[in-house]
């Protein structure tokens, strides 16, 4: 019995050097030559085929290779019996929460303003900070930790989660509570999962509830944004720019309007970019638990959609 890994049109060559070092007995086919579907009792998926794993007869196991899982839970034909994982790792949390305070650091230090002087060879020492407080949209692990790292270093920060919370050292707003959190920030991060109740939540309206001259963060999903919305809300004075990593599309088209607003700067989906090496472990860890009938690791609730 072994693995299948389902990520079409990318090298998953070190994946496999990675997996077959941990444990040389287990047996790794790759998509699309997979030749016997009968052995593959554990899957690694990133952008798999709709409806493929309906084909694999032994398949107790589904791994996703990043930690997103929102396109594995769009294949309506993945049988609900299946467990779902993720991979967490502290790598991918670290790269997360340094790129994120990049950005805030950017907007609050004015980088850009600079850079654009430096062109005019333009000396203006005056307002060289802009007071900032950053909302977390998504307080789980990965926005936990960056709003952890913004606290340490003083800066002002606000969270929003889908469920109410007690007991927590920063403000925090349920989804109920989202008008306050958005009059209370200026800088608005999002790093939600992406489930229908979020898709689309980066729109016009949400947009003209926010503080005027709001900077964006977007690190999630492109799906998050509606596009032509924060176009039209940069044109109203509601966001004053943004950084963005993830797209509707990616590659961001040649024509999109992105690659020229001067507000906008953009980054191709590189905040947090997973290490097969430091995943692997992960995995064939589960294969084992699998294998022993025991309790998975970072296994997602289908209905929460993370």
């Amino acid at each position: 019995m072994g693995i299948a890994i389902i990520s079409p049109g990318r090298d998953v060559s070190i994946w496999i050097d990675n997996i077959t070092k941990l444990d040389n007995n287990i047996e790794v086919q790759v998509y699309p030559n997979i030749i016997d579907k009968e052995k593959i009792e554990t899957v690694l998926l990133w952008q798999h085929p709709y409806g493929i794993l309906e084909s694999f007869p032994n398949l107790k196991l589904v791994c996703s290779m990043g930690a997103g899982v929102d396109n594995i839970l769009k294949d309506d034909r993945i049988p609900t019996h299946l467990p779902i994982t993720r991979i967490v790792d502290e790598k991918l949390t670290f790269s997360m929460t340094n790129y994120v305070i990049m950005g805030v650091l950017n907007f609050h230090r004015q980088i850009l303003r600079y850079q654009k002087d430096q062109q005019r060879r333009v000396w203006d020492m005056s307002n060289p900070e802009i007071p900032v407080c950053v909302g977390i949209m998504g307080a789980g692990e990965l926005g936990g930790d960056v709003i952890k790292k913004l606290n340490f270093m003083g800066i002002e920060v606000a969270g929003l989660g889908h469920s109410p919370k007690k007991g927590l050292d920063y403000p925090y707003y349920d989804k109920t509570q989202i008008d306050q959190f958005l009059k209370s920030i200026n800088v608005l991060v999002c790093m939600l999962p992406l489930t229908q109740e979020t898709e689309g939540i980066l729109n016009i309206d949400l947009f003209r509830k926010c503080n005027k001259g709001t900077y964006l963060i977007n690190v999630a999903r492109g799906k998050h944004l509606l596009e032509d919305d924060l176009l039209m809300a940069i044109d109203e004075g509601y966001i004053s720019g943004a950084l963005l990593d993830v797209f509707q599309k990616e590659p961001l088209p040649e024509a999109h309007p992105f690659w020229t607003k001067q507000e906008i700067m953009i980054t191709p989906h590189i905040a947090s970019v997973t290490n097969p090496e430091a995943a692997s472990p992960q995995i064939v860890e589960n294969y084992h638990r699998m294998k022993n009938n025991l309790q998975l690791l970072n296994v997602i609730d289908r209905n929460k959609g993370y």
